[in-house]
């Protein structure tokens, strides 16, 4: 395998474009690929290779690449315009849907990216309740704005330090932070702080380190708690909403938060996002309210063509059983694999996530720190000289689409086993 061209690129990308990337996670070393094209399950880059691709854009791209649905809806609304600046029919009918899916979402707002979501939901929380503190999961991501960018403590309750420069420590003094899977220390967080404490966010299963999945019980405590305590739950199911489930990870939990942020999948793979929640939380958003939200891009004619092709076509479909099924089987496998090679290696997921840790199976992030990174890059390296595209980080999750076949699952545990 070459990637000549790519390197080439690289190089010239770095003098325009800081790191020569438009997001971190891309910056494969010792230079990235450069993708020319995808199709299904494949995407293919400068120099003429092919991969499998695990990563799928990090997530939304849950019918495979250039899906001709999706692409039907968006050159659809290509013909008639992109971009008007005024309200349409096609946000209403999309809300319309996804309330119908998630119970917590009463009303909802559209924005442009997970971020954006994220950022207001905080914003409305504390405005809802009049109160500045907010707890987050260690490890879990919710976007790049400023309040949630906190460094990771070590495994004990922690105040919130920034975690990139820029970043004032006074932006992150109201940001608290607990291990995922520790009912102790989030119970203990939230009592001595309910007075100040707008909100607990959190990724019901975190995917930005994992997947690592709640443990049994662990979901339902903490949504008792946070009623006890009069703190809006906010479930970040950017990454889990449909993915799981057509109703993300409360409906395969059945938990109901208080608001919920969704991304990703909804959009179809095009940019969007969405906040919402209980009607009496979202008329506080203007300009029904105090608390100010605006965008642009905010419910974008195309993005909600595409997220409307696309949920429409897992509802028809009854995609989550199948691809959940398929994501049972992999996993199996890749658990069989790792037994047979005495490896202390384990396999984590849930639904179409997977991910073999380089050490035992996690229940938080400290736990995933302890895995071999280093072991997984050389890996990483390996099964993309395989033809094989995973998420070039031990802290990301792989995903299936509808467009893996069984002939793409039977190359790429070939694969895993060659290259373990």
């Amino acid at each position: 395998m070459t990637l000549e061209k790519s390197k080439q690129m690289y190089e010239k990308a770095k003098t325009l474009i800081p790191g020569g990337v438009s997001s971190p996670v891309r910056a494969i070393k010792p230079y990235p690929f450069y993708t020319v094209s995808g199709n299904g399950s494949k995407i293919r880059d400068l120099d003429g290779n092919e991969y499998i691709d695990y990563c799928l854009a990090y997530g939304p791209e849950i019918l495979g690449h250039n899906n001709p649905i999706i692409k039907k809806a968006i050159i659809s609304q290509l013909d008639k315009g992109w971009l008007y600046g005024t309200p349409t029919e096609l946000e209403v009918s999309l809300a319309e849907k996804i309330i119908g899916y998630y119970p917590s979402l009463e009303m909802l707002r559209f924005v442009s990216t997970g971020t954006e979501a994220t950022m207001s939901a905080l914003r409305l929380a504390r405005g809802y309740t009049g109160k500045n503190k907010f707890v987050k999961i260690e490890g879990g991501f919710h976007g790049a704005h400023d309040a949630v960018l906190v460094k990771a403590g070590s495994g004990a309750t922690t105040l919130g330090k920034p975690d990139s420069r820029g970043i004032p420590a006074d932006f992150t003094k109201y940001t608290l932070q607990t291990p995922f899977n520790e009912l102790e220390t989030m119970t203990a967080l939230v009592e001595k702080n309910r007075e100040e404490l707008a909100a607990v966010i959190m990724e019901p299963v975190q995917g930005n380190v994992g997947p690592i999945l709640p443990e049994p019980g662990y979901l339902q405590e903490v949504r008792k708690l946070t009623k006890e305590n009069d703190v809006l739950l906010i479930f970040d199911e950017v990454i889990t909403g449909f993915r799981l489930a057509m109703g993300g990870a409360q409906e395969y939990y059945g938990v109901v938060p208080d608001m919920t942020t969704l991304g990703k999948i909804v959009g179809g793979g095009l940019p969007i996002g969405v906040f919402g929640g209980r009607s009496d939380i979202m008329e506080m958003v203007a300009p029904s309210g105090p608390v100010y939200q605006a965008g642009t891009f905010s419910g974008s004619p195309c993005s909600l063509a595409a997220g409307i092709a696309v949920l429409d076509y897992m509802k028809k479909e009854a995609l989550h059983r199948k691809l959940n099924a398929k994501g049972d089987t992999l996993r199996k496998a890749l658990s069989e694999i790792i037994a047979d090679k005495g490896l202390n290696y384990s396999v984590s997921g849930i639904a179409s996530m997977f991910k073999v840790f380089f050490g035992a199976k996690p229940k938080n992030y400290q736990d995933v720190l302890k895995c071999d990174k280093e072991a997984y890059l050389a890996f990483f390296h390996k099964m993309l000289a395989s033809g094989i595209f995973l998420p070039p980080s031990q802290f990301e999750t792989n995903f299936l689409s509808a467009a893996h076949t069984e002939e793409d699952l039977e190359k790429t545990l070939e694969a895993y086993k060659e290259n373990l």
